[in-house]
């Protein structure tokens, strides 16, 4: 299992106000391109965000599905990015003294990355999340 840390000089409201934008997803997922759609209840357990990966016109369509939402605390998803596999994925969030900690965590748990060695697979979702996670920040930060 991967994680990142990441200190966000922004408060928790405006961290989890991008984490749970559903159509704010590909500007900040690495290889998602585009939102095809959000379905209700997002960010509530059971909610949809179809997205595609890749790019044109290797396109393929997938969906990330919340599994748990605790409001201003807690996000835990099953994503899905065929044909490299599925996994889940959790954002926990703390208020600090400048702003907001957020952790993030994920584990492949079927196809193809599932079958790596887990120092491999935590590698590569090492670097792709602290990219992520860079990227949420510059959202989160961005001036009102």
């Amino acid at each position: 299992m991967s994680e990142n840390e990441c200190l966000i000089e922004a408060s928790v409201e405006d961290v989890f106000a991008v984490l749970t934008d559903g159509w704010s997803y590909a500007a900040w997922v690495v290889g998602a391109s585009r939102i095809r759609d959000v379905d209700p209840p997002w960010p509530e357990a059971g909610g949809r965000i179809h997205h595609s990966v890749g790019a044109w016109p290797f396109l393929l369509d997938d969906t990330t599905v919340s599994m748990e939402y605790e409001p201003l605390r807690r996000l835990r998803l099953q994503i899905r990015a065929w044909p490299v596999g599925a996994g889940e994925v959790e954002f926990r969030a703390t208020e600090t003294a400048g702003g907001c900690r957020l952790v993030m965590t994920e584990k492949a748990v079927s196809g193809p990355a599932a079958l790596l060695p887990s120092a491999v697979a935590d590698m590569m979702l090492h670097r792709r999340n602290s990219e992520a996670l860079r990227r949420l920040k510059l959202l989160a930060e961005k001036p009102s």
